[in-house]
């Protein structure tokens, strides 16, 4: 999720960490634009704020949602892409079925799609600094298409798997470039991005399960096929209507991301979303194994789990980080889940009580998805792509890995066992995240 919600990783370049307010200007593949505009704030680190450990209300930016044209090319092609990490969830069983494969095998769906995205992470920075950012978007959009029609075209469940993982490298490709664009060419600012990306992600995620229980109802090879045509039409949209973008001054460099890693602050909230990520996928991945429903009850149920998403995204999280300050927000937060991931690990066998619990879970992700990204970006004493890049590979490991583990815990113990060791997994997160909560407040005060 991270998710998806890490395509930050080339909002910005270099060393300046200035957000530009108001620019329209467009972008080079780093998503630095020529705007001489004044800087509205700028993201805090620790050191560059007094001792108090308050935190500022936000004040409230101008709409994110009047835009030019290119920017909401890329915004519908990330509603797309977005669509992708959900759309399989109310096919799995039918996989199962269909294909003779155990839970295990299918959930390696997303195991196959979150790793090699992972991986990928490491080096889209590398790709756009050379490519230019226009290239890159079209080159993921590309390998989106191409690999999600082979899927819906294979007879068996390795061949969807392998495809799968094209599928990531695209997909990588494609949400680590895009909201460069939307940051360098979009009104409002680095905030105003942020809102708008995590719109464009709540409703892939909340349309993804539907359009795939619609279309699984039909055949299970119907999402693949969908996600193919409606990503062709992203990608003649963002061809046409986005202007060609330029290469950076300094292209990056294969290991600054790893590199970055010797931050502790960057290293902290980096395991801490791979912690969290491993009971979310842990959800996400075997929930619908739990629930006894067919194609389309599983997509209303994961739609209504996605408008939760996007709602606690771009309303909850701001109103919340006002009130609280985001570690506080972010330690409640993770408890919640952590107590949700519990539910369902003590009541696995009662479907109305999975249901709610993952539907509630929306909420918490939503929350999450806003305010991990953001702290990332803010504390990392690195620029913005190596930052978003480093936090991406680490969280998509735990993401893809945790899928895969759940089922083949399940079958060596019991249902029971994955969901306790998400809780714990995301309870973990929040103890390891209160290691640096005076660098989280500090970049609260600095960005008030």
């Amino acid at each position: 999720m991270n998710g998806p919600e890490t395509a930050i990783s080339q909002a910005s370049a270099g060393p300046d960490r200035t957000d530009h307010a108001d620019s329209t200007d467009h972008a080079d593949s780093t998503g630095r634009t020529d705007s001489s505009t004044p800087a509205t704030g700028t993201s805090g680190h620790p050191g560059t704020s007094g001792p108090d450990a308050g935190h500022t209300p936000h004040p409230r930016t101008q709409s994110p949602f009047r835009q030019p044209k290119a920017v909401w090319a890329v915004a519908f092609a990330c509603v797309i892409s977005f669509m992708g990490i959900g759309l399989v969830d109310p096919i799995l069983p039918a996989l199962s079925s269909q294909l003779d494969a155990t839970p295990s095998q299918v959930t390696l769906l997303f195991t196959s799609y979150l790793v090699v995205t992972a991986v990928a992470m490491l080096i889209t920075g590398w790709v756009s600094s050379r490519l230019g950012a226009k290239r890159t978007l079209v080159v993921g959009l590309v390998l989106i298409v191409v690999f999600s029609a082979l899927a819906g075209t294979t007879g068996t469940i390795d061949g969807i798997i392998g495809f799968r993982a094209g599928w990531g490298l695209g997909n990588a490709l494609f949400i680590a470039t895009s909201l460069a664009v939307i940051v360098g060419s979009a009104s409002g600012g680095f905030a105003g991005a942020i809102v708008l990306y995590e719109t464009a992600l709540g409703v892939g995620i909340a349309t993804g399960p539907l359009l795939g229980g619609l279309l699984g109802h039909v055949s299970w090879r119907g999402p693949f096929f969908g996600v193919a045509a409606l990503m062709a039409v992203a990608l003649v949209a963002t061809a046409v209507l986005l202007p060609r973008t330029k290469a950076p001054e300094r292209p990056e460099s294969l290991v600054e991301p790893l590199a970055a890693l010797r931050h502790r602050a960057l290293a902290t909230t980096s395991v801490t979303g791979l912690l969290y990520n491993w009971g979310f996928f842990t959800m996400l991945g075997y929930a619908p194994f739990l629930m006894d429903l067919d194609a389309i009850e599983l997509g209303w149920v994961f739609f209504a789990w996605g408008l939760l998403v996007a709602v606690f995204a771009v309303f909850g999280a701001p109103a919340l980080r006002g009130w609280f300050g985001t570690p506080r927000t972010l330690y409640g937060n993770l408890l919640f889940m952590a107590a949700d991931l519990a539910v369902i690990g003590v009541f696995p066998d009662e479907r109305w009580v999975v249901i709610g619990a993952v539907i509630a879970a929306g909420a918490f992700i939503g929350v999450n998805n806003t305010l991990v990204t953001t702290a990332v970006m803010s504390i990392a004493p690195v620029p913005r792509p190596v930052a978003s890049a480093t936090y991406g590979f680490v969280r998509f490991i735990g993401g893809g890995l945790a899928p895969f583990a759940a089922g083949k815990l399940v079958e060596h113990y019991n249902a029971h066992v994955p969901f306790i060791l998400g809780a714990v997994s995301v309870t973990a997160g929040a103890v390891l995240l209160s290691t640096v909560h005076r660098a989280l407040d500090d970049a609260d005060r600095a960005e008030a």
